[in-house]
């Protein structure tokens, strides 16, 4: 059941307490910055938009959204959340299986679902490949805080529910990823709070 769409399914109701309050300070410095990424031109692809949280941030700022996710709960409670924006299309998708030809999308977004994945470079290849030559693929994900024992205790608790970290990146070895897997020119931004995260931004090349 582990990271299953059956697990978010049953969580989808409550997730927005994780994203607006015990986790708030984190998203709210990670909204500011994604909304500075995207311009009025923007075809763009989302994968595992969750409940909308950054849904509803990029849509005001980009010509057209498709928000994807493999729990349909989750794509019902963002279409909700999302409802008042009318350059959406919500769509079921599998991150690591993406049903979009190649070259399709000018930005690429896949926030906070990378290090839940047993094959994370698998997803990082079907990121890249339906983001056009010259697009840029946008990826943040929580970080493991090694040193936080409170944040260690939420953690194994959350991977008990179902939904644990298959990938424990730390700042570090988030940007060692990139690296070693071909993009060591990948933007990354640290961002602060219970659960941190940082985001790396890939500009594909030609």
């Amino acid at each position: 059941m582990r990271n299953k769409p059956e697990f978010w399914d049953r969580v989808a109701s409550v997730y927005d307490v994780f994203v607006n309050v015990i986790n708030a300070k984190t998203h709210k410095t990670l909204q500011a910055h994604i909304r500075q990424l995207f311009t009025s031109a923007d075809i763009v692809l989302e994968c595992a938009c969750g409940t909308g949280m950054l849904t509803e941030i990029v849509a005001p700022e980009c010509q057209q959204l498709i928000a994807t996710d493999f729990s349909k709960n989750m794509l019902r409670k963002a279409e909700i959340k999302c409802k008042n924006h009318g350059n959406i299309c919500f769509m079921f998708a599998d991150i690591l299986n993406l049903d979009f030809e190649d070259n399709a999308f000018d930005k690429v977004l896949a926030a906070n679902v990378i290090h839940l994945l047993d094959e994370p470079l698998k997803a990082l290849r079907e990121l890249v490949r339906v983001c056009r030559s010259g697009g840029k693929i946008i990826i943040p994900t929580y970080l493991s805080k090694q040193s936080s024992k409170r944040e260690n205790v939420f953690a194994k608790i959350v991977g008990n529910l179902g939904a644990g970290f298959k990938q424990n990146f730390s700042f570090t070895s988030y940007q060692q990823f990139f690296i070693d897997t071909g993009y060591p020119d990948a933007l990354h931004i640290r961002i602060e709070g219970f659960i941190p995260c940082s985001i790396a931004v890939i500009q594909k090349k030609s």
